[in-house]
């Protein structure tokens, strides 16, 4: 892993980051696979996570074959989806950390792949942990996101609505990631990267050696290290 230096903005992805989400993702398709008689494998859903909705579903339906186009597919999945997503809930530290950046006025994005009408779902039942963020969210379909993750667009997009320049140097910037193609895409925008995967993931060794910490919660981390305000309930 590399050595941290200090940050100023920090950028959340949302999906199995801030949310658990990705246990909808995988019941939805597993159930949409179950009937053509296919197992929804962490290895296919890996290629998935952080990509955009499109590409994801393009992913899905070449890998397994089934008879389903990708808007059919994404037809049926979103609408199963409508119910579940209001369901869910933070991930352990996560309501604690975005509320200690924000009581010391610490610069904060969402960057998500989800469209703005999903966010809007996920979002609408945790605004104890969104109304913090303002209105600062990237989400996948927004104008200035013309490529999907592990393209650097939606984080750089993502500083850029906290005041970051595009053309600025990235490194002040912390991205906290679940996914691979995310990890990338904080790395190609030039920021430093938090990876906290899911335990069901293979984590590639030289992705590892990209990142400032790879960790198993965002319980896990130590503002400190990077520079930015101590945890006062410490």
């Amino acid at each position: 892993m590399t050595s941290p230096t200090p940050v100023t903005h920090v950028l959340f992805d949302m999906d199995g980051l801030l949310l658990d989400t990705e246990r909808v993702y995988s019941e939805v398709t597993s159930e949409i696979l179950a009937r053509y008689g296919k197992t929804f494998s962490w290895e296919v859903k890996s290629q998935m996570m952080g990509a955009k909705e499109r590409d994801a579903a393009e992913i899905l339906v070449s890998h397994y074959a089934i008879p389903l186009t990708p808007e059919e597919y994404l037809v049926e999945r979103n609408a199963m989806h409508e119910a579940r997503f209001p369901l869910c809930k933070p991930l352990p530290g996560v309501q604690r950390f975005v509320q200690h950046l924000h009581r010391h006025a610490v610069p904060m994005c969402v960057a998500t792949s989800s469209h703005r009408r999903a966010f809007e779902l996920k979002s609408k039942n945790n605004q104890s942990l969104f109304s913090l963020f303002g209105d600062k969210v990237t989400c996948g379909d927004d104008a200035l996101i013309k490529r999907g993750k592990p393209a650097p667009d939606i984080f750089l997009a993502g500083a850029h609505s906290l005041g970051v320049p595009l053309e600025a140097d990235h490194v002040s910037c912390l991205v906290f990631e679940d996914a691979p193609s995310g990890v990338m895409a904080g790395l190609a925008a030039g920021c430093q990267v938090i990876w906290i995967p899911d335990v069901n993931l293979a984590l590639d060794p030289a992705l590892v050696a990209k990142c400032a910490r790879v960790l198993k919660s965002m319980e896990d981390f130590d503002p400190v290290e990077f520079g930015l305000p101590a945890y006062e309930d410490n």
